[in-house]
């Protein structure tokens, strides 16, 4: 890897005011961003802040959810969400076993003392379920036989195995057990998001009440038929203390919903992929340890393969759902972008919050417009050059 040494400044045009500028870094951060004048603005790149996901489960082939967990396999991810402008990223373990949970858990933090990329890169761990809806339909691909209400002690083993690397827990507010255990979590730093969830409109009031601040994939992970009102889509969307989490990939929610989550959350609203391992891959047809057999077309879509209409989670990143939004007239770019970085960043409390600014770390990428497409040039994480396209 390549750093920037205090001589070296990067010459490009800011993603959001538009102007050019001259950013310099020292010792990993930004020391100093200056207006400068060019002749010809459009021969620069664009800077913007690195990426921030805060669902992922995983990518290139590479699968945080299928036990053992190769400790290379978590490396080479870290290294491979490079390529995607990804600078910071929360890792997601779903349902499964109690021992099951642990063990990654484990191999997770072991592999963040042995990598010190690995430790740059993972923010922290999203842990997505157990303590979810048991109901069909709204549970989503998660195993049944694994779901079960919240539990403090058994969440605080798995905390310790993750050696205190989890920030982030999806959970359904309808288990008796929520509105303790969504406390203890708040009092302990822990961002508690809604998800997977069958809950009523007083369940998920209760649990903002209690200290949760955010939607996991809302619209997704839901029944496909729903009351007209009350239902537990609406009320989170009222909820002015949730933030909203949404997949833009053009397959999991249409438009008309994306365009109402941003109309009505605002600077709540933030970008998430989802994705899972067969994401990064060529199309075709794969066999995957939750949905068997599934197909990934041509244009992105990942399905059972015995059945098109249902999907088979995501394989795009975050950069596909910033296209979509500004392709669909959705969003403008720059704030398309922040959903993606500085949104989220700022909500988890990451010290890259403040974006493209003196002091901050110097999270960011380099690319250029090629007509609907975003074609990344550079990323830098820290100051460092860790990726560079052909």
């Amino acid at each position: 890897m390549e750093s920037l040494n205090r001589q070296q400044a990067v010459k490009a045009v800011h993603y959001s005011t538009g102007e050019p500028v001259s950013i310099r870094i020292e010792r990993g951060c930004f020391a100093a961003i200056e207006s400068i004048a060019v002749e010809n603005k459009e021969e620069l790149p664009t800077i913007a802040p690195g990426l921030v996901d805060l669902q992922i489960n995983g990518y290139s082939g590479y699968d945080f959810n299928q036990l053992p967990i190769p400790e290379e396999a978590i490396s080479e991810a870290v290294r491979k969400l490079w390529e995607q402008g990804v600078t910071s990223f929360y890792p997601t373990v779903i349902t499964n076993s109690g021992e099951a949970i642990q063990a990654a858990m484990e191999t997770i933090a072991r592999v963040c003392g042995q990598d010190a990329a690995a430790a740059r890169g993972i923010a922290g761990i999203h842990l997505e379920g157990p303590f979810i809806s048991p109901h069909d339909g709204v549970r989503g691909a998660h195993n049944r036989d694994y779901v079960r209400p919240p539990d403090w002690e058994l969440f605080s083993r798995w905390q310790e195995a993750s050696g205190g690397r989890i920030r982030i827990v999806t959970l359904s507010p309808e288990w008796p057990e929520s509105v303790p255990f969504i406390e203890r979590c708040a009092k302990h730093g822990i961002t508690v998001s809604i998800g997977h969830t069958s809950a009523t409109a007083e369940q998920i009031q209760a649990a903002v009440e209690a200290g949760a601040r955010m939607s996991t994939h809302l619209g997704n992970g839901a029944h496909l038929m729903l009351p007209r009102h009350p239902n537990y889509i609406w009320e989170q969307l009222a909820q002015d203390r949730l933030w909203s989490c949404v997949i833009a990939d053009g397959f999991h929610l249409p438009d008309q919903v994306l365009k109402v989550v941003l109309k009505v959350k605002g600077e709540q609203a933030m970008l998430v992929s989802d994705a899972v391992s067969l994401s990064g891959l060529p199309d075709g047809a794969y066999t995957t340890p939750v949905g068997g057999e599934v197909v990934l077309t041509p244009e992105g879509k990942l399905h059972l393969a015995r059945n098109e209409q249902i999907l088979a989670g995501s394989a795009q990143m975050l950069l596909w759902g910033i296209e979509h939004l500004t392709n669909r007239g959705l969003a403008e770019l720059a704030e398309a972008w922040d959903m993606a970085s500085v949104r989220p960043a700022g909500f988890m409390k990451l010290s890259a919050a403040v974006g493209l600014a003196a002091g901050a770390p110097a999270d960011f990428v380099l690319y250029r417009r090629d007509g609907e497409r975003i074609r990344l040039e550079q990323t830098y994480k820290s100051g460092e050059l860790v990726y560079h396209g052909s």
